[in-house]
């Protein structure tokens, strides 16, 4: 019986470095493509407006009749629009910085006064700035009774001077939890009271000196007495 070399194991490529050393098979080397090499002659990729142009090749122009055109304003209505604005914001300035063009007569605040015999139109020319104030008494700050007895004595010493035309500022009152305490207090100490036969007319000021804060008095030189009330009124 014959025996073999192998330890029991079946080993079927023991042989087989032994066989491909003695036959010496070339190995033909790898072969990789040349690198591209790009031509001059090739054409550049399409930017946009390669395809813009493309795209747009077959698009026909539009007749101008068959569009509708943009109608132009008529001459010179962008120059009246442009004057009627600036004017508008000329006003706005004058407003706000000096006050030109806010009548306080025609808000809420404003008061006026006249007394016996005395025709409206004073107040309105009152009001309107048309007398020359000559002495003037500022409130801010002061209580109901502490105002009334500086006001007092103002009237009094403009009466000894002979002043007919003053001013008394006290303030809007827009703190106050209900009416203007102040503004309240002097509309009623010229209307009431001794006052009353001095005061001529009353009006709020113009809103450079003071506006609804503040209002113009008109003095008489004498005071009203019962027997000027009884006199006759001239036609």
């Amino acid at each position: 019986m014959k025996t073999s070399k192998s330890s029991g194991f079946f080993k079927p490529f023991e042989g087989l470095k032994d066989l491909l050393e003695s036959r010496s098979f070339p190995l033909k080397p790898e072969s990789h493509p040349p690198p591209a090499q790009l031509s001059d002659s090739e054409p550049d990729p399409p930017n946009d407006q390669h395809l813009f142009d493309a795209a747009m090749a077959d698009v026909k122009k539009i007749h101008r009749t068959n569009r509708i055109e943009k109608i132009p304003p008529p001459s010179g209505l962008c120059d009246e629009e442009n004057g009627a604005e600036h004017e508008t914001l000329e006003k706005l300035q004058n407003l706000v910085q000096y006050g030109h063009g806010f009548v306080v007569a025609d808000t809420p605040e404003y008061i006026e006064g006249a007394g016996y015999m005395t025709h409206p139109e004073l107040t309105r020319r009152l009001h309107r700035g048309d007398f020359s104030i000559q002495a003037h008494i500022d409130l801010h700050g002061l209580s109901v009774t502490d105002a009334r007895a500086n006001i007092e004595t103002f009237l009094k010493e403009q009466i000894l001077r002979g002043h007919t035309a003053v001013l008394i500022v006290h303030g809007r009152g827009l703190s106050s939890p209900a009416e203007p305490i102040l503004k309240t207090k002097v509309n009623e100490w010229l209307t009431s009271g001794p006052w009353r036969k001095w005061v001529m007319a009353f009006a709020s000021a113009r809103l450079c000196d003071g506006g609804a804060g503040a209002t113009y008095v008109l003095l008489r030189r004498r005071p009203l007495t019962k027997k000027s009330r009884r006199r006759p009124r001239r036609p």
